[in-house]
């Protein structure tokens, strides 16, 4: 009997050290992330050239504009072929640079949209480093390159994000009434959101993933604290159904707080910034639709 208490309480005292090493391994990881942040995380850019306009049978102008806070930033101006329709300030997603992006939007000039497309400071040949809000004041500065353009005087202005971009697009064009409609395409709703999405990988508890985003990322800039100012102007909101970067429901969760007008379009078997793959010409009609329907407007 002796024997067996002593087993049972070796044992208890074995469990309390499992949890006390384990806990003390949680902290410390959480202190370290708490000091470190993941913050930078969202973003992976780089200086390296990919595509260019001319592989796609497209004209370009290199373009220089400077942010409000004197930060020299590069773009690529893509002239509509044909009578143009409008102007698109394109925000590209969270890796590379603009020479990476051209392949994902390169039917809007032959739709015949004026296309700006833009590096965010630490970009490409942009300067400065990326921060969440230098993409915000990266993102005016493109709007008020665009408008500025003598392309761009009588039409429409639109404002097309995809990945990073869809979410920092919604941010952008709720502060700029000249934006008159938005496209996001694989957005998400907030960064802590998605952050404890990936964060449920590594620690399956739901709270747990949450805790950890919310202590290791910081808040503010959220789409999803805005989107509801875009209306009366058009959304467009489309989400991949297999998306494991930005999943379909922080895109559906945009839609959701959004006003009228507004469209969900979730795209059977696509994966993230894969939709044309899947859809083929659809995306290019939904979004001409959406551009029509708000230069009626």
């Amino acid at each position: 009997m002796a024997a067996e208490i002593n087993k049972a309480a070796r044992q208890r005292r074995w469990r309390r050290i499992k949890w006390s090493v384990r806990a003390g391994a949680l902290l410390f990881v959480i202190g370290y992330l708490k000091f470190v942040g993941l913050d930078g995380k969202f973003y992976y850019p780089n200086r390296q050239q990919y595509d260019r306009p001319a592989d796609y049978g497209l004209v370009h102008e290199d373009v220089w504009f400077t942010t409000r806070d004197g930060l020299k930033l590069h773009g690529w101006f893509l002239p509509a072929v044909g009578t143009p329709r409008g102007m698109v300030v394109h925000f590209h997603g969270n890796a590379a640079n603009v020479t990476a992006h051209i392949g994902l939007i390169e039917w809007l000039p032959r739709a015949g949209y004026h296309v700006l497309m833009f590096d965010y400071r630490g970009f490409g040949q942009s300067q400065g480093r990326v921060t969440r809000a230098g993409t915000i004041a990266d993102g005016h500065a493109a709007v008020d390159c665009a408008l500025a353009r003598p392309e761009a005087q009588g039409l429409p202005l639109f404002a097309y994000g995809q990945s990073l971009g869809g979410s920092v697009a919604i941010v952008v064009a709720a502060e700029r009434p000249a934006v008159r409609a938005v496209v996001a395409e694989s957005p998400f709703s907030a960064y802590r959101s998605v952050a404890a999405r990936h964060a449920r990988r590594l620690v399956p508890v739901d709270w747990l993933a949450r805790f950890l985003a919310t202590i290791t990322v910081s808040d503010g800039d959220d789409p999803i604290a805005v989107v509801a100012r875009l209306a009366p102007r058009p959304l467009l909101v489309i989400a991949a159904e297999q998306d494991e970067i930005c999943f379909p429901d922080e895109a559906r969760a945009l839609y959701d707080a959004a006003g009228s007008p507004k469209d969900f379009w979730l795209v059977p078997g696509a994966e993230h910034l894969a939709i044309a793959l899947e859809a083929q010409s659809e995306p290019t009609a939904r979004v001409r639709a959406l551009f029509d329907q708000a230069a009626r407007r």
